[in-house]
């Protein structure tokens, strides 16, 4: 599987982040808390809500190693949604790692907002080089944040690193089915600034020579068809205002490039799921 570098996915995932235009594109159409795939319990339901779906599920899954007093590393946080989730309903202290000041900015502003910034703390940085002690965390979390790396072997040293030898590593992940060719997907993966997406047997093969010999994947690429009509549906049923609030071009560079994650999906070449590791 080829790989940028790590330095120019950055640079790219800065670069797509910190701009007017996805900000106002994910606050209108994900809400402005969750910028991840979906769990859809119906199929009319809003984005917002099956994307929440998503971390309460993930969630359920470490809540045996999350309660007050015990410490979190989210990398590539986002907006803060799953933070401000794990925060509240664990009491757990975390570490918001992230690349984009103007998504931080607006984290930490939320976090004030709703008083939890005495439990998050929000870092601006890689999590390439993650600044922090070895057996530092008793979770590490990402929600479709790993796509965007130019060097995966290299992050996942890093998660694995600053976990507790007692603790998980859960994330979720766009990724692509085995036998897919990364010319299938070049298109669609290319606003990522990445050549290609890893595969589930790259993740346990790669998290098992790391030590994580006890990974599940909860495979719910079932869900990656729904996700995707329905972010479509919504840009096209909202074009018009989106319009008011986003540049032209970037309005039809979604139009153009959203329909390719749908056919991608419909033609079974993405995978999708939740992976819960531990050693």
């Amino acid at each position: 599987m080829p790989y940028g570098s790590a330095s120019s996915s950055e640079e790219a995932t800065r670069s797509y982040y910190d701009t007017p235009d996805v900000e106002a594109f994910y606050d209108a159409v994900w809400g402005g808390e969750d910028i991840h795939t979906g769990i859809y319990a119906r199929a009319d339901e809003s984005v917002a809500d099956a994307s929440r779906h998503t971390v309460e599920q993930a969630a359920d899954k470490v809540s045996d190693l999350v309660c007050a007093g015990s410490s979190v590393l989210d990398l590539g946080s986002g907006y803060g949604g799953p933070t401000r989730y794990l925060a509240e309903r664990f009491g757990c202290r975390v570490i918001a790692l992230n690349l984009s000041d103007t998504q931080n900015q607006r984290h930490r502003a939320t976090n004030a907002e709703r008083g939890l910034d005495h439990l998050i703390e929000v870092v601006t940085g890689s999590f390439h080089d993650i600044a922090c002690p070895d057996s530092r965390f008793d979770v590490v979390w990402s929600q479709e944040a790993f796509c965007h790396s130019g060097d995966r072997p290299r992050l996942l040293s890093e998660a694995v690193r600053v976990l507790k030898p007692e603790g998980a590593l859960v994330f979720t992940d766009l990724m692509a089915a085995e036998d897919t060719p990364a010319a299938a997907l070049r298109a669609a993966v290319s606003r990522l600034g990445v050549d290609s997406l890893a595969t589930p047997h790259f993740y346990r093969r790669t998290l098992a020579g790391l030590g994580l010999s006890h990974t599940d994947f909860d495979d719910r690429s079932d869900q990656l068809i729904r996700h995707y009509e329905r972010i479509t549906e919504e840009t096209r049923r909202r074009e018009q205002e989106l319009r008011r609030i986003i540049s032209p071009a970037y309005v039809d560079s979604l139009l153009a490039n959203l329909p390719l994650w749908v056919a991608a999906a419909r033609r079974g070449e993405l995978r999708w799921g939740i992976f819960h590791c531990r050693a």
